[in-house]
């Protein structure tokens, strides 16, 4: 029974996993940036990249711009990036 119940379980996350990404593609390509970017960079970079400041460029602006305007969007994208950017702002002491 447990295994039935597990196995639903993971075909749920399967299913609303490849649903967001099918139905926001630039989004999840954007995420999957984003994402890769924290986990690729170390914690030096990360702090040096902070510490600077730099206005977003036009690609980033379109892509917040986006977001903004798409509430259901912009909750698939936090939901996707929140953990790994989280953890590795965690392992680098920049959040408590």
């Amino acid at each position: 029974m447990k295994r039935i119940g597990l196995f639903a379980l993971a075909a749920v996350m399967l299913y609303v996993s490849v649903g967001s990404a099918q139905q926001y593609p630039v989004m999840d390509m954007i995420a999957n940036k984003v994402i890769a970017k924290y986990q690729n960079s170390t914690c030096e970079q990360l702090w040096e990249k902070k510490s600077q400041k730099t206005p977003p460029t036009q690609q980033e602006q379109n892509a917040i711009a986006m977001l903004k305007s798409d509430p259901q969007m912009r909750q698939a994208f936090i939901d996707k990036i929140a953990a790994p950017v989280a953890n590795k702002m965690f392992d680098c002491g920049m959040i408590p």
